[in-house]
């Protein structure tokens, strides 16, 4: 019988924010593995659970831990923000557990910033969108650029993860300055949403001129309209395309 190893989403962290599924299965789990930050989320209802963590950029030994511990027959969790399979480590997981055909892999779904920061600003992902992130660490700039511009020129909804670092400071203003050249116009209808769930969770409503010359951090989710899309309310509406 192959053991199983739970991926599993934890939404932005908070308990109410979480699936009953993914409750119920790190209920279950002898061992929860993750990013510290991600596990300190998780707050006292798994205090008494047996937790290993890795720091950032040592995703992969932390990937190997799972496996490792489900070799001593322990039910493991691995977890993850969001949803484990929006830039989480369902597919590290995948290409590690090729080296583990005695193991077998459960993702359990989580709310991604992309969803939980609309539900914050309204309705912005309501037709078409997409989802492009400004890190390059994985991906060469150059391959983003590309996806901003066909995000533009197909006029999707957009929503940028990763706008901003101290590495990267100017990021979102140059992704601005691709859309401006692919048919944006300035005054297209955003939003963004920082940090998302968790306290202190602030939003704003603003023009995609005004997003350019806004400073962002690492925990903000930046939301970009369609042309279709507006601000009601301070509220960001992207139009179903119903008659009303």
């Amino acid at each position: 019988m192959a053991r199983e190893i739970y991926v599993v989403g934890i939404g932005p962290g908070a308990e109410d924010m979480m699936t009953v599924q993914a409750l119920e299965v790190l209920d279950k789990c002898d061992v929860i593995i993750g990013y510290s930050v991600y596990l300190e989320l998780l707050g006292d209802r798994y205090k008494d659970k047996e937790k290993l963590q890795t720091p950032m950029k040592q995703e992969i030994r932390r990937c190997e831990m799972c496996f490792e511990e489900a070799q001593k027959d322990k039910r493991v969790a691995m977890i993850c923000s969001g949803d484990a399979g929006v830039y989480g480590m369902a597919a590290p997981m995948y290409e590690i557990n090729k080296r583990y055909p005695d193991c077998e892999l459960v993702i359990v779904p989580g709310v991604t910033a992309a969803l939980s920061g609309a539900a914050v600003l309204g309705a912005p992902i309501n037709h078409d969108f997409v989802v492009i992130s400004l890190s390059d660490l994985l991906t060469p700039w150059e391959l983003i650029e590309k996806r901003l511009a066909a995000a533009a020129m197909g006029d999707f909804a957009i929503v940028l993860y990763n706008p901003s670092s101290i590495k990267r400071a100017d990021y979102l203003m140059k992704a601005c300055d691709i859309l401006l050249s692919n048919g944006c116009k300035e005054d297209r209808a955003c939003g963004y949403v920082v940090n998302i769930g968790r306290e202190g969770t602030t939003s704003k409503c603003l023009t995609l001129g005004e997003l350019r010359n806004t400073k962002v951090n690492m925990f903000t989710t930046v939301f970009i309209g369609n042309s279709k899309s507006y601000i009601f309310n301070n509220k960001l509406v992207t139009r179903r395309g119903y008659e009303i």
